[in-house]
């Protein structure tokens, strides 16, 4: 089981059933779980809660929760999961695109829930023992850009700066630590702790855009990120790590 200590979830979730299923379920697994009705009193309560899971309803009565997900992804190292009855690829991908962790279509299994949640959770516990390791090199500096693991940011040496999630921390470090290295997508979902049976191709060709738009890259030509078709992805760049 997790320590409740290093397992807070966030639910929030409007139909009260639904949360309170959610709620039980995860702390017979020892996580410790709130839940909010809406955006406005997860958002009044976040600070306090210091959550490192949210689990989000699309269908919130104050807010859309594509909204949510936005300021989570903006806000750092809080990861998300989407519980949506909207089951079309396209609000998965959509939602992958706001820089969810994993999308979970209504009605669900309590065990596939569970199953995805510690699949996130274990994402999350192993980037906080990365960071804790006081030798470990916190930041990857190639070419114009500086990556800061501790804050999930992405520098460029013009000063302006951006927030990743922690999906795309995670295939940003896989690449920076394998430099020149093709990666199929098996590798990567499997780098992510994704179950691919449960996953589709998509959603890490949405995660790759995404850093591409980050990095400022052309879709026809990418500096850093190449395709290489029928095979994955590599990362080209001489990278320099920094404590």
């Amino acid at each position: 089981m997790t320590n409740p200590a290093e397992g807070k979830i966030a639910i929030i979730e409007d139909d009260p059933d639904i949360a309170a299923n959610i709620q039980i379920a995860l702390m017979d697994y020892g996580f410790d779980c709130k839940i909010f009705s809406s955006a406005a009193q997860f958002y009044a309560n976040i600070n306090d809660m210091k959550p490192d899971l949210c689990l989000v309803d699309l269908g919130l009565p104050d807010q859309n929760g594509l909204d949510v997900i936005k300021k989570l992804n903006e806000s750092g190292n809080i990861a998300s999961i989407i519980i949506s009855g909207r089951r079309a690829l396209t609000d998965k991908i959509v939602g992958l695109e706001m820089g969810a962790d994993d999308y979970i279509s209504k009605p669900f299994e309590t065990a596939e829930l569970v199953a995805r949640v510690r699949t996130v959770m274990r994402r999350v516990s192993k980037t906080r023992h990365t960071n804790d390791k006081a030798r470990q090199p916190s930041k990857a500096k190639f070419d114009n850009w500086t990556l800061d693991m501790v804050n999930y940011t992405l520098a460029h040496q013009d000063g302006t700066s951006t927030q990743l999630s922690m999906a795309e921390m995670d295939i940003m470090k896989m690449f920076l630590e394998g430099t020149n290295r093709l990666f199929s997508r098996a590798q990567i979902l499997d780098n992510l702790k994704l179950d691919p049976d449960q996953n589709f191709d998509r959603s890490i060709d949405v995660r790759i855009s995404r850093l591409r738009t980050k990095l400022c890259e052309s879709t026809q030509a990418p500096k850093f990120i190449k395709t290489v078709y029928g095979g994955g992805y590599m990362f080209v760049a001489n990278v320099e790590w920094v404590t």
